[in-house]
């Protein structure tokens, strides 16, 4: 009786042969890991850490041509910004819309602002503030 060869196939089960090949692919996978550790590590800085600007309308009054907005703004005492306001008329058609500039060295703002329109404004809306 003779025995059976139990060998299995080459290159079909087990390490690769080429031990470079490997070596090779966890160094770029180790450098791309990085890549991206540092990547979300620089968004979450901006996120968290960047200068933020907020602003609230507190009252608005409107004419014909314009509407005047009591807006409150708070942020850091050395950022600067601007707030973008729009204006709509009764059928939310939008008659106006600009940016209003924030650079005083103060954490909170009041302030009345006047925005242009070209027809009578039925709302006073914040857009939102940015930083810049």
């Amino acid at each position: 009786m003779s025995t059976a060869s139990t060998r299995l196939p080459e290159g079909r089960y087990g390490r690769s042969p080429d031990g470079r090949a490997d070596r090779t692919l966890k160094i770029v996978g180790a450098v791309l890991g990085g890549v991206l550790v540092a990547l979300i590590g620089c968004f979450a800085y901006t996120y968290v850490g960047g200068t933020e600007i907020s602003g609230q309308v507190i009252t608005f009054e409107a004419s014909d041509n314009a509407v005047r907005v009591h807006l409150e703004v708070r942020k850091d005492a050395d950022a600067r910004g601007y707030c973008t306001l729009r204006s709509q008329d009764e059928n939310r058609s939008e008659v106006g819309r600009a940016d209003f500039r924030f650079d005083e060295h103060a954490t909170r703002i009041d302030k009345v602002v006047t925005l242009r329109t070209t027809a009578r404004g039925s709302t006073a809306e914040l857009l939102g503030c940015h930083a810049g």
